[in-house]
């Protein structure tokens, strides 16, 4: 496997007199998204693997998720929401979510998703590129990457 790297930060080009400008990217937020049949159950499966709760916008039924967040306590946040939503504009097919997270400990990530009855994708590893990872399905088939990479 070949790892090819593109800086697009125009900011971390050399400069026209030879030196380097700031060798360090400034990212912003990127927030992932999946759509569930059962939001509320994915959202308490995603706080059992270690995920904080976030802001959880309910229909008047308490079951239809319009829009929430799942925190993660390292960094970024992902939105969780209910397929039924009356507007699907940026709904994706239920189970066809992916997300990568960054983590200091995917041993114990995988541990706990082991005893939530994960579905392993992927075993943990060690990849040619520095990370230790791996992946599972959450319970509606969405997938779900760990590990120490984070670019």
């Amino acid at each position: 496997m070949t790892t090819h790297t593109t800086d697009p930060n125009p900011s971390t080009a050399s400069t026209a007199s030879g030196g380097d400008a700031s060798p360090h990217r400034r990212d912003h937020n990127l927030w992932p998204g999946v759509t569930c049949a059962d939001a509320l159950a994915i959202r308490r499966w995603l706080a059992a693997l270690g995920f904080d709760e976030g802001i959880c916008v309910l229909d008047d039924d308490e079951a239809t998720v319009h829009h929430s967040e799942m925190l993660w306590p390292e960094g970024g946040r992902v939105m969780v929401s209910s397929a039924e939503k009356s507007d699907p504009t940026f709904a994706v097919p239920v189970g066809g979510g992916s997300c990568y997270v960054v983590c200091d400990d995917p041993d114990a990530v995988l541990a706990r998703a082991t005893a939530l009855g994960a579905r392993v994708l992927r075993p943990m590893e060690e990849t040619d590129y520095g990370s230790r990872g791996f992946s599972i399905a959450d319970t509606e088939g969405n997938r779900w990457s760990f590990g120490t990479y984070s670019g």
